[in-house]
C-alpha cells in the first residue's frame, strides 16, 4: 500500500512558542489515522499544517503527487495546488448561516473550482443523501441541530472531491447524544476507503476505525502504530498515563 502522505521534519512556531519539534509520519492510502494526546500538545497544529492552513516553519509535506518544502517559502500557486488535495472538517461547522444546505454544499465546486452548476448539485444531493440529510437541502443552518451542521460540513468537504480528508475533533461541541450520528458517517467514509487523518478525544472511535494511532505529546510523535498497540498495550509510560487519565477519570 503505497503512502498518501509523507511529512517529514515539519516545524511550526508561533511567537517564541514552538509547537511542532520536527514531526514525521505518513499516512497510507485509503487508511485513517487518529491523532491523540494531551491538550495543546499540538494535534490540531499538525492537522491545519496538512492544508497549510498553518504554514510551517520548516518540513516537506507531500500529499499525493503534490510536495510542497515549507523552508523554501512556497508560492501561492503551490499552496493552492497543495490546500487542493484536502478537505477540512471543523469543530464548529463554519457554514455560512446566510445559505442554504445545499448552498453551502455548492460553494466550493461552483465558486471555487467552477465547475457546471447542474453537474455539481447533483453530486451534492447524493451526498447530502449520503449522510443522511437529503431532505434538509432546503434549510438554513440555524433549522438544523449541532449534529446535522457538523454531517453538512463533511458533505461539504467531500463535495470538493479532495484525496485526504481532515478532521479536527468533529464531535467535540457536539451533545453526546448527537455525537454517533457523526461518527457512523466518518465510519462510513473509512469503509469506503476515504483517506482520513482524525485529531480526536473520543478513544473508543479511534480504536473501532483507525489503521494507525499517533499519540502527540509536547509537539513530537510520542508514540505511533496500530490501536491495538498504542491504545491497548502502549509502549510508553506517557501514552499509558494519558490514556489511564483519558479512559478512567477522576
Amino acid at each position: 500500500m503505497s503512502d498518501l502522505v509523507t511529512v517529514q521534519k515539519v516545524r511550526k512556531s508561533f511567537g517564541d512558542h514552538l509547537v511542532l519539534r520536527d514531526i514525521s509520519f505518513t499516512v497510507p492510502a485509503g487508511t485513517v489515522t487518529a491523532v491523540i494526546g494531551p491538550s495543546g500538545s499540538g494535534k490540531t497544529t499538525v492537522l491545519r499544517t496538512l492544508n497549510a492552513l498553518d504554514q510551517a516553519d520548516a518540513g516537506v509535506i507531500a500529499i499525493g503527487d503534490v510536495s510542497v518544502d515549507f523552508a523554501g517559502a512556497p508560492d501561492r500557486a503551490t499552496l493552492a495546488r497543495f490546500r487542493a488535495q484536502s478537505g477540512m472538517v471543523f469543530q464548529s461547522h463554519n457554514l455560512f448561516p446566510h445559505k442554504t444546505v445545499i448552498q453551502n454544499v455548492l460553494e466550493g465546486p461552483v465558486v471555487v473550482q467552477r465547475r457546471p452548476r447542474e453537474e455539481a448539485r447533483a453530486e451534492a444531493e447524493q451526498l447530502l443523501d449520503q449522510v443522511g440529510l437529503a431532505e434538509k437541502a432546503e434549510q438554513y443552518p440555524f433549522q438544523l441541530s449541532g449534529g446535522q451542521q457538523q454531517r453538512v460540513g463533511i458533505a461539504r468537504a467531500l463535495a470538493m472531491r479532495p484525496k485526504l480528508m481532515l478532521f479536527d475533533e468533529p464531535t467535540s461541541a457536539l451533545d453526546p447524544e448527537l455525537v454517533g450520528d457523526v461518527l457512523k458517517v466518518i465510519k462510513d467514509l473509512a469503509a469506503e476507503g476515504w483517506t482520513m487523518v482524525i485529531v480526536t478525544h473520543e478513544i473508543r472511535f479511534a480504536q473501532q476505525v483507525a489503521d494507525q494511532v499517533l499519540f502527540i505529546d509536547d509537539g513530537v510523535v510520542a508514540e505511533s502504530g496500530p490501536p491495538a498497540q498504542v491504545l491497548v498495550a502502549p509502549a510508553h509510560a506517557r501514552t499509558r498515563q494519558f490514556l489511564q487519565r483519558i479512559l478512567d477519570p477522576i
